[in-house]
């Protein structure tokens, strides 16, 4: 691969585990085969807003709005000192190995003006879900002006499900001429992109896989406690807390419960809201069984190797799918109807193998569209 100079335009500024591993894994994984690449600072209101004690969303009209807000403010007061703690490890993670304290924030899309790369990479994450964004953006489809600019390429670009709604259509189809190079991250969203592209659409994995283990050992905050069973939940799952209870049960080991949010604690679990991304892996590489309905806990247990059953997300539950039918892992999809086997001896050496196939495709396109002008 040549040195060019890639902008990586991705949600590094949520608060939110999976958005920084990968908007890391990505950043990583070029500057490891010797590519000048960078996560562009680029972090709107609409997303960062969120995160703020008193979180600001445009989710609609003022009443909406200020709902939003009273509800988050609500949380974050429950959750004390440790939202503190948390905020903080998040900025210490992004400022980290993300983007440098000292770079100046882009705020609003005509600043993207004043950027020099050469290539821009938008994605891994759901960049193109109008729920996320409030609406598609013009900037996570590389519609910007740039004198430098010479390619955009989408990597593992999502949705956030195979389609968007019908009213988002004709402006979809638009975004996407701003695109020279088209790659998705679930493969049931493939007919619908190209329905609306005039191009080839590939299929590639999260950014987190182009990394090996090692990678991930340097970054990790492993906690003192071990022997444990750890939980992440990215929405309310009453089978998913069955499951845990009757595993806890089973096994004599104590639960502890990642939360970004407060909602009480009527199963009595460990809870920790203070962790950011370093933390998060430390936990999960420490566990004994991870259990989740995340994309990313699923994708590090496979990562670490370890056992772990992975819950559906009621509307985005098609990568973790997807991932399981990559691995060769899908009897770790918990289904109502069937006795999962959580303690079964995984063959990790076939997985790797499986695995190995899919990273060598995504290297092969990153190096093929990136060595083009």
């Amino acid at each position: 691969m040549q040195n060019n100079v890639v902008g990586i335009i991705t949600f590094h500024c949520s608060d939110n585990y999976g958005a920084m591993l990968q908007a890391y894994g990505l950043k990583t994984y070029l500057r490891s085969q010797g590519i000048l690449a960078d996560i562009v600072p680029y972090e709107p209101f609409f997303l960062i807003g969120r995160n703020w004690l008193v979180p600001y969303a445009p989710v609609g009209n003022l009443y909406r709005s200020l709902r939003y807000s009273c509800w988050g403010m609500s949380s974050h007061i429950k959750m004390g000192r440790d939202f503190f703690r948390q905020k903080s490890n998040m900025k210490c993670f992004r400022e980290k190995y993300l983007v440098e304290k000292r770079r100046r924030k882009l705020r609003w899309p005509g600043q993207m003006r004043r950027l020099c790369y050469q290539f821009y990479i938008v994605g891994s994450d759901q960049i193109w879900n109008p729920d996320i964004t409030f609406g598609l953006r013009k900037v996570y489809f590389g519609g910007f002006k740039n004198r430098c600019k010479s390619r955009v390429i989408a990597y593992a670009a999502s949705l956030g499900g195979s389609a968007l709604l019908t009213k988002y259509e004709k402006e979809f189809s638009r975004m996407m001429n701003y695109i020279d190079v088209v790659s998705v991250r679930e493969k049931d969203a493939v007919p619908y992109v190209e329905k609306y592209c005039a191009k080839k659409v590939s299929v590639m994995l999260d950014p987190v896989f182009l990394l090996g283990e090692e990678f991930w050992r340097e970054v990790e905050v492993l906690p003192e406690k071990k022997h444990y069973i750890l939980v992440y939940r990215t929405e309310e799952n009453l089978e998913m807390i069955h499951y845990v209870k009757m595993l806890s049960e089973k096994t004599g080991l104590s639960v502890i419960e990642l939360r970004s949010n407060y909602r009480g604690n009527a199963e009595k679990f460990i809870v920790d809201y203070t962790a950011g991304p370093s933390e998060f892996l430390g936990y999960i590489h420490n566990a004994e069984y991870v259990i989740s309905n995340s994309f990313h806990a699923v994708a590090f247990s496979i990562i670490f190797e370890k056992h772990f059953a992975a819950f559906l997300h009621s509307n985005r539950g098609t990568r973790v799918k997807n991932i399981l039918e990559v691995c060769d892992l899908t009897d770790r999809l918990y289904q109502e109807d069937t006795v999962m086997d959580i303690g079964r001896e995984i063959i990790w050496k076939e997985v790797k193998e499986n695995l190995r196939r899919e990273v060598k495709c995504a290297e092969d396109f990153l190096r093929e569209h990136l060595s083009k002008g």
